[in-house]
This record gives C-alpha cells, structure tokens and sequence, in this order.
C-alpha cells in the first residue's frame, strides 16, 4: 500500500461510502471529502464529517499505519491541531490530541474494492515495462483531457524553471539584464558547456558587458579569456594574439577574477556548437543590440524574437571554427533550430517569470508563442510518439518532458491526470 494510493482514493471518493465506522464503531458519514493539499499540513482541507451524529468541520490526515502520526511527529505540530479524522489503511494504535482525546479513525482496507488494488498494483509493475508504466494503455486516454493536462503540465514546467529564474535575480540584486544573460549563455553551452557558460557569466560583472557592448573584440576577449581559451602561447594568430592582450588589459582594469569558472570543452559537440562559435555569437549578441532584456522579453510574437537573434560570430570564425586552424568558409549565424531552442529554454520562461513576478499575466501569450514553435526531438519524446502520444509543437513537447521526468520517472501516476483516468475506470 502507497499513500499517494489512500490521496488517490478519498480524493475521487474510490471507496464505499454508506455503513462507515471508526475504529472504535462510531458511525461516519462524510459530508464534504475536502480539498487536496499538497503542501506542507494536513492531507485535506475544509472537510465536513459527521461521527457518531455529531458533525465536524477541520482537516483530515492520511497515513498508512495508525502509528505514523507518532512517527511523523504531528502531535508536536501546530498544523495538525485541527485534525477531525485520521484515516489510514491499517489502524495499530490510538493517538490522542494534546488534550488527551482520541482522534477518530478510520481504517480503509475493509472499504476498497479488489479490482482497485489489483489495477494500481498493475500499473506499477515494471515486470514488463520498456518506457513508462501506463504505456500499454495511454493510448487510450480520451484526446481532451491529455490535451487539458499536458498545457497544465507546461505551466508547471514554467513554475519549477522560475523558481531557478528567481533564485538568480535573488543572487543578481533584482538586475533582471544580468539574469538574462545568465541563462542565454548557459542555454547557448547546450548540455556539455552548459555548466561552464553559466559559471561565466555568473563571475562577470554584467557592468562591465554593458560597458564593452560598442566593442565586440572586447568582449569577446572577456568570454574567451575567462572560459581559458586564451591560455596557448604557441598560437602565432593574430587575432588570437589580439584577443589575448585585450584581455589581459581588461582583466587587469576590471580585476577579473576566474575562480571557479569551468573551462568549457569540445569533445563530442558538432563544430557549430563549439565553444569558441558559441560565445563568439553572444559577444555579437550583445554588441549588436544594447538592450537585448527589453527587446526579447518584451517581443509579442516570435518574428520578433527571431529578429533580434539575426546574429553571426565575428568574421574570424567564417573560416575557423578553433583558434589558428583554418576551415572551409561559411557564416556561423545562429539556425532557426538553435533560436527555436533559446525561446523554449530561456525567453519564453523568464517572460513568463518576469511577468509574474511584475503582477503581469502572459499566459496565453506565452501559451500561443509555445504552441508556435516545433518541438524537440529527444528520446523522451521519441518514447511517447512510438505509444501514439504525439506532441505537435514545443508546448506539448515540453509538457511531455515535464510528465516524463516529473511523473513517469517517480512513479507518480496517481498524481498523474493519465494515471488517473486510467484507475478511475475500475468498477
């Protein structure tokens, strides 16, 4: 037995309902199951039971044992003073408020059907289980309601990344420009120098980038120098060459500091995902617009966005793609796949963050912008299309991503609107 199993029950009222007693043969009716709370506190809010004639209004408490109470410490919190009813499955011991009277309990193994049990116990055994533990049976989810969970799922995607967002806007003293660019360089590091861009940024003063934007070699020299790409002294390229004395004299008068930076890499990354092309690209991001903040989180469609990133790495790399080698020619502009990435990974969240936290509502602009997009092509997403769980654009792919990592990894498919449905079915 799950406790998230005894939620899943009383919540949708899975259980019989007539003839039902306490522990100690008090009659119990249930006029009102509460409100689900899946925060800190009781299991359910604001219920209304009647127990041997009288009726009670307060919280409810689930546990498996009788004895977690205890176990739990609930006795001692405040929180649980106004607990009316204690249902568990399996009662072991009386527990007493703080003025020495028992709480009622109710003990619910006697009160659900098999077939529950036996479907909940199926659906979670991995015995034959390739991808996820509904797999043999999503596809048959009624159309509408997937469609209705997977937006809320992308909304709880955008509430689990802002509080990341907000976490560095604590750390930057509220410069929202200075979180921007946090996140745009630790999402153009993609997954292997994600890390390190984001170790960049967060050491470079943001004052000092706006004070370089009239000059890409500068800042350039300072996102180079600083990921330790300036390090070899026996490359004899003048660019290079320049690159390096410019940083040495901006580290110098900016007292630079590279503790703890982490020096990207380039194995197993595609050359247009090299770090020298990468941080060449942002250099010129932020040399071609001096108010990149304003102008992306402000964008009201996705033209708009695409605009602003029409942008190239400098032409020294036309012809390389590392420092002193050179390669066939071609503009290392960003690609319409890489922006789309961006959006989905750092503007569309911190507009929605920044909105919010301005007392603004974009959902449904955002919601519009993200249905705008082509999703992503990863194994996760892979895994649902093969069980005929299709995402047509970045919002379902995202939302996909969220119930994947979220739900179906954890073995939350009662918290899960699938997993749900699924049980509910059970006569």
């Amino acid at each position: 037995m799950r406790e998230d199993l005894l939620h899943f029950i009383w919540k949708y009222k899975r259980m019989q309902t007539s003839d039902l007693c306490t522990t100690n043969s008090e009659p119990v009716s249930i006029v009102d199951f509460g409100t689900h709370n899946v925060l800190e506190g009781p299991d359910f809010f604001n219920a209304k039971i009647k127990i041997d004639g009288q009726l009670w209004a307060g919280n409810v408490e689930m546990h498996i044992k009788t004895s977690d109470w205890y176990a739990h410490h609930h006795e001692e919190d405040k929180n649980y003073e106004n607990v009316i009813l204690h249902v568990v499955w399996e009662n072991d011991t009386p527990i007493y408020r703080k003025d020495n009277t028992e709480i009622p309990t109710l003990e619910l193994k006697n009160y659900i059907s098999t077939k529950l049990l036996e479907a909940h116990q199926v659906l979670l055994d991995k015995k034959n289980v390739v991808f996820i533990n509904c797999e043999n049976n999503i596809d048959d989810v009624d159309e509408f309601l997937l469609k209705n969970w997977l937006e809320r799922l992308y909304f709880e995607r955008l509430e689990r990344k802002s509080g990341f967002i907000l976490d560095i806007l604590e750390q930057t003293k509220n410069d929202w420009e200075k979180v921007l660019f946090c996140l745009l360089l630790k999402n153009f590091g993609l997954n292997i120098n994600g890390d390190s861009f984001f170790s960049i940024a967060k050491a470079l003063d943001f004052s000092i980038v706006r004070k370089l934007q009239n000059n890409v070699l500068q800042l350039e020299s300072i996102m180079f120098g600083m990921a330790g790409l300036l390090d070899d002294a026996d490359i004899v390229d003048g660019y290079y060459i320049a690159l390096r004395n410019e940083y040495q004299f901006l580290k110098n008068k900016y007292s630079i500091n590279n503790e703890g930076i982490i020096r990207p890499g380039f194995f197993k990354l595609r050359p247009p995902n090299f770090p020298t092309i990468r941080l060449s690209q942002v250099a010129n991001l932020y040399t071609t617009h001096k108010n990149v903040f304003s102008k992306l989180i402000g964008a009201n469609t996705i033209e708009e966005i695409y605009s602003v990133f029409e942008v190239s790495a400098s032409d020294y790399w036309d012809n390389h793609y590392v420092f002193g080698k050179e390669s066939n020619k071609s503009t290392k502009k960003l690609t319409k796949k890489f922006i789309n990435l961006l959006i989905i990974n750092t503007i569309l969240p911190v507009k929605f963050c920044h909105a919010k936290h301005s007392g603004k509502d974009v959902g449904e602009e955002v919601l519009k912008m993200a249905a705008s997009l082509q999703k992503e092509e990863n194994n996760v997403i892979n895994g649902f299309t093969k069980l005929g769980v299709n995402p047509e654009n970045s919002l379902e792919s995202q939302a996909v991503i969220q119930m994947y990592n979220e739900y179906c990894s954890k073995n939350k498919c009662l918290q899960c609107t699938i997993g749900g449905s699924l049980l509910n079915r059970i006569d």
